[in-house]
């Protein structure tokens, strides 16, 4: 286990030093001097020049390419020129509300995809089933922005049920905080909870079909049995790589939501940071979500030595 743990690891260095060159290279294709930005118009062309050597930013894109590598392999992922902080302490900052809004959009989406999903395949091909596929197909389709905004404008605007946008954080207190959380959480869970349904119709489709399930319905056990205890346990497999998934581009794909809803995540410190052509938090955060997001992947991995049944009886 700690050999293949080790493999994995290794094996996300190349890639990551991929995701890094891209990025870095794609950054400052952007048009505009961070120079310039952060002295304003009026500046003359010899202050812009004079921070730009400041910086760095006058040396060619290879050497500072080469200088940021040799700060990432020492732990350094440069500072924030426009914050005037490093780029680790910007994004610890902002994490909060990111990591929050993708608990609860992750919980919803789970908590109404896997009835939706199980109960679609127990009714295949009734008017429930086809029900609830369109409404899965809808919501893949529909834009989070949209649904969010949406949203927004029912229960915040005209019923006034909820705040609109804004965020309060955890410290304020738990309903304080779920109140500005839970508009952002629906809009980006219910895009996730049509994914989720589709995967646990397909996956339960193909355990119902399989002979054992078959005896154990012939032998006389009650339907909930058959599907919650024998279908859905060796279901939730596959089940289990789209959780992953969906909760990687909960946290990695929220920028567009948190910007609609106001939030002060992850999605408004790149947002910000693009306009402020803040070249080296764009970098170090993309890096940070990919290696993130490459992490969850190889936990979803190692957690199928815990639900599959078949890996533990290889043990044994």
């Amino acid at each position: 286990m700690k050999a293949y743990i080790l493999k994995r690891f290794i094996s996300m260095i190349p890639v990551l030093l991929i995701v890094a060159t891209i990025v870095f290279f794609l950054i400052h294709l952007i048009p505009g001097d961070p120079a310039a930005v952060i002295l304003g118009p009026e500046a003359t062309p010899e202050e812009v020049e004079k921070l730009r050597e400041e910086l760095g930013l006058n040396l060619p894109l290879y050497s500072q390419f080469f200088y940021w590598l040799i700060g990432i392999f020492q732990g350094d992922l440069g500072d924030s020129i426009y914050m005037n902080k490093p780029v680790l302490q910007a994004f610890v900052e902002h994490i909060g509300p990111t990591l929050s809004l993708a608990l609860l959009a992750q919980a919803i989406s789970i908590i109404i995809a896997i009835p939706i999903g199980v109960l679609a395949a127990k009714k295949q091909g009734t008017f429930v089933d086809h029900l609830f596929m369109l409404i899965a197909m809808f919501g893949m389709s529909l834009p989070s922005f949209l649904f969010g905004l949406l949203l927004m404008l029912v229960f915040g605007v005209h019923l006034q049920w909820l705040p609109a946008a804004g965020y309060q954080p955890l410290g304020a207190g738990i309903w304080e905080h779920l109140k500005y959380m839970i508009l952002p959480a629906f809009a980006l869970g219910m895009i996730q909870a049509a994914v989720i349904a589709r995967m646990t119709r397909s996956s339960m489709l193909d355990i119902l079909s399989m002979t054992y399930i078959k005896a154990a319905k012939a032998k006389g056990l009650k339907e909930r049995v058959v599907i919650y205890k024998h279908a859905f346990r060796n279901a939730f497999i596959p089940i289990l790589t789209i959780l992953g998934e969906t909760f990687g581009s909960l946290i990695t794909g929220a920028v567009v939501t948190e910007t609609v809803f106001n939030l002060p995540g992850i999605g408004q410190l790149v947002v910000n940071s693009i306009v402020r052509r803040d070249y080296a938090v764009i970098q170090g955060t993309i890096l940070i979500m990919a290696t993130t997001y490459l992490v969850l992947n190889l936990i979803i991995d190692l957690l199928y030595g815990v639900v599959d049944p078949r890996v533990r009886l290889n043990r044994k």
